[in-house]
């Protein structure tokens, strides 16, 4: 009697563990090397991603241009979120990410940033010319897609050989952020998606001053989470992830 009874509790033992919430297992991680101008975005996103899959993702934010030198150096990233596509296909030629695996995820805008107790109102392109503003922040064109696109808006503005002397530049759009927000600068360029705070006045740049901004998703081929990974961009393209990128500004197809 009391071997059945055992039995019988055992069985409805563990059928109220398999009833019970998965969680992730120790191991369940992916980590993620994403671009700066995802830092608000993609910890939203990461969050929703993880309630629903049970995978925690640990999230990384830099200058795309570094993290694809990194990737090739054996960084052991699962996944790269780059704002641009030209580093993604850089690392594709190289053999360093899942060829079948990239896709673009969402189109990136910049924006014009002052400091709201050093300038009073929103600014344009052409003020940063003027005697008001000692110093323009913009991400590093070496290595940051955000960069490369500020410094094509100014040259195609007409003010980029007049404001030159006046540049400081961001090892990320994050941190050009950041010198606006301090007023160690008194303006700056910057993505849309970060510009939403209470230290700055932002104005949208006319998105016929740059290339477009297509940023793009890889699975780096050394991931041993290749299945998990392939869940996170899905997810990112899915109609969750999609409606969080455009809360933040993301242009998405």
């Amino acid at each position: 009697m009391l071997a059945r009874f055992n039995k019988l509790s055992y069985v409805i033992l563990a059928a109220a563990f398999l009833c019970l919430p998965r969680v992730a297992r120790a191991g369940e991680r992916l980590t993620i090397a994403a671009a700066a101008d995802l830092s608000f975005a993609l910890k939203e996103i990461g969050a929703a991603f993880e309630r629903e899959a049970h995978v925690t993702p640990v999230l990384s934010f830099g200058s795309t241009g570094n993290f694809t030198r990194q990737i090739e150096e054996g960084a052991p990233f699962d996944v790269f979120l780059s704002a641009d596509l030209a580093h993604v296909d850089e690392l594709k030629k190289g053999g360093f990410v899942l060829s079948d695996s990239v896709t673009v995820y969402a189109h990136g805008r910049i924006v014009l940033v002052s400091n709201r107790k050093s300038i009073k109102g929103k600014i344009g392109i052409s003020d940063l010319a003027g005697p008001g503003v000692k110093r323009v922040a913009i991400a590093n064109p070496a290595h940051a897609p955000y960069g490369i696109a500020a410094k094509e808006a100014l040259k195609n503005a007409g003010v980029w050989d007049r404001i030159k002397d006046k540049l400081v530049y961001g090892e990320n759009v994050r941190q050009t952020l950041q010198y606006v927000q301090t007023g160690d600068a008194e303006a700056g360029i910057v993505a849309l998606s970060i510009a939403d705070v209470p230290e700055v006045e932002y104005t949208v740049i006319d998105p016929a001053l740059y290339a477009p901004i297509d940023q793009a998703a890889s699975i780096i081929k050394t991931t041993k989470e290749e299945k998990a990974a392939r869940q996170f961009i899905a997810f990112i393209k899915s109609p969750s992830g999609k409606k969080i990128l455009e809360k933040y500004g993301f242009g998405v197809d």
